[in-house]
């Protein structure tokens, strides 16, 4: 997964200035949290951790094929 480094922002620019991330998280939705500039935690909207959090059936099994999909020799192999 490639960050974008519009939406990251360290821990220690966190701790000098939070009202920043809410600005990232303003403008791009979410904002990535850097620690030792490695991505470590995510901040984002209410809104869109809702639609994660009660995912339908539907987009569990989407997620779980895909999965599977671009795993599938590791997944024949494990069946051995």
């Amino acid at each position: 997964m490639q960050i974008d480094t519009n939406n990251s922002i360290s821990i220690t620019e966190i701790n000098q200035d939070f009202s920043r991330v809410t600005q990232i998280v303003d403008k791009n939705g979410a904002a990535v949290i850097m620690k030792n500039d490695t991505p470590r935690y995510v901040i984002m909207e209410y809104s869109q951790f809702q639609d994660i959090e009660y995912a339908d059936d539907a987009t569990v099994m989407e997620i779980g094929k895909a999965i599977i999909e671009r795993h599938i020799e590791a997944f024949k192999e494990l069946a051995k």
